[in-house]
């Protein structure tokens, strides 16, 4: 059996206090990767700091000028069914719902799922499209971060020596918004993606102003399509146009070739989630009403 000391602290400024003194020290929030790698062999750390015993850590707020702040603790499951992201951010309620299965998402945290930087994860490609920021905390004071900055690459994040992200922060969308997830596995349903399809657009008189693209679960960590995002801009999106942007989706992403699929696979896999994710979202429901 291995052993470790579990230090339980009682805000977040102590517990970035006790792993930046605490030698051998890691954050545990839900534990569904951190345990697993513990029992792998393949980490053993000297002390755990619990995160669970702070208060409102997993608050989810949301407020019209300022956008959502779902704290770091809340669960995938309660993110999943908060009756005020499915009002205001459907599409992340749609990601969160196709994680793993239901014992995961009931322990599972957002704050732990985007700190461990496992690149084959569903809600970091819907953040990425909503535009989202994190909050990063340590004893001295807080910073945010767009999560683009912040996933560097395959469990590589920006995070710091006694640092810890306390919150995702989301900006409002505009009225009309429509959006759709779409995920793809080799197996069942729970498992890990081997592609995820994130895609906003909002139209006004049959012309798109703005669309936005995420891939996520190929690259090293989710990617906008800038290439894509621009075609789209104030066009009707008639079937050429779409699949122009669905190829643009393929060019831009650099596989990791793993037992999901060669790189080849996942680049046409791309493209044709790329062509269904953005036809679906412009003929969804809005996410955003006036």
């Amino acid at each position: 059996m291995r052993h470790f000391e579990l230090i339980e602290p009682r805000s977040f400024a102590d517990a970035c206090a006790a792993l930046a003194t605490e030698a051998g020290s890691r954050p545990v929030a839900g534990g569904t990767a951190l345990l697993t790698i513990i029992r792998q062999g393949l980490l053993r750390p000297q002390k755990l700091v619990n995160l669970q015993k702070i208060g409102d850590g997993s608050a989810i707020t949301f407020a019209a000028q300022e956008g959502m702040r779902i704290g770091a603790l809340a669960t995938i499951n309660a993110i999943e069914t908060s009756s005020l992201v499915r009002q205001h951010y459907p599409i992340l309620a749609e990601a969160c719902h196709v994680v793993a299965n239901i014992r995961i998402r009931n322990m599972a945290t957002l704050g732990g799922n985007l700190a461990h930087g496992d690149y084959q994860s569903d809600p970091p490609t819907v953040l990425a499209v909503l535009n989202a920021k994190v909050e990063l905390t340590t004893e001295h004071g807080i910073r945010e971060m767009g999560l683009s900055e912040f996933q560097r690459g395959s469990y590589d994040t920006a995070l710091e020596t006694g640092e810890l992200l306390t919150a995702i922060l989301i900006p409002p969308l505009r009225p009309g918004f429509t959006g759709v997830y779409l995920k793809f596995t080799t197996g069942s349903a729970g498992e890990r993606p081997c592609a995820g399809l994130a895609a906003l657009a909002r139209m006004e008189d049959g012309i798109c102003p703005e669309l936005r693209l995420g891939v996520g679960a190929v690259s090293p960590r989710p990617l906008r399509i800038a290439a894509a995002e621009d075609q789209a801009c104030d066009k009707a999106l008639d079937h050429e146009l779409i699949e122009s942007m669905a190829a643009e989706a393929a060019r831009a992403v650099d596989p990791i070739e793993d037992v999901r699929g060669s790189a080849d696979y996942k680049r046409r896999l791309v493209q044709v989630l790329a062509r269904r994710a953005i036809t679906a979202a412009l003929s969804g429901a809005p996410e955003v009403t006036p």
